[in-house]
């Protein structure tokens, strides 16, 4: 829903520009709440694979927190994701995740993205199991 406040999304950071196909990266951003009263907002996360070998989302939610700021705060929210979240069935009907470019966006709906940013896959085509992280981590601290 609406807010009676405004917030502000700046400062996204990448744990690094390229991840394994088994690894993880961290994606950070800073929301400051810019108004004149306490709010609550949902800090959103998408992500979208670029060059897979088949058809894919534009925009997949992987992880999502409810922060609570007054007036002047921030924090900083950290999504630490796995490359199993980036898994989907491919050609062969088997789950995999294939290395390649992904585009990051962060933004409080999917109709509402305020940073944008991208890292790549790397190794060989990995396929998971039913082992396979389904879970984003999310951490909040204030700034």
């Amino acid at each position: 829903g609406l807010s009676y406040t405004t917030f502000e999304y700046s400062d996204l950071k990448l744990s690094a520009d390229e991840a394994p196909v088994d690894g993880e990266v961290s994606i950070a951003c800073t929301v400051r709440n810019t108004g004149e009263r306490a709010g609550d907002e949902v800090v959103q996360l998408y992500l979208r694979d670029d060059v897979a070998s088949v058809t894919r989302p534009v925009k997949e939610l992987k992880g999502f927190k409810r922060v609570h700021l007054e007036p002047g705060a921030a924090c900083r929210v950290t999504f630490q994701v796995s490359a199993d979240m980036l898994s989907f069935t491919g050609l062969g009907y088997r789950r995999i995740v294939e290395p390649g470019e992904i585009s990051v966006m962060i933004g409080s709906s999917s109709e509402a993205i305020r940073l944008k940013g991208r890292f790549r896959l790397v190794g060989e085509t990995r396929e998971v199991g039913e082992d396979r992280t389904l879970t984003t981590n999310v951490k909040v601290e204030s700034v």
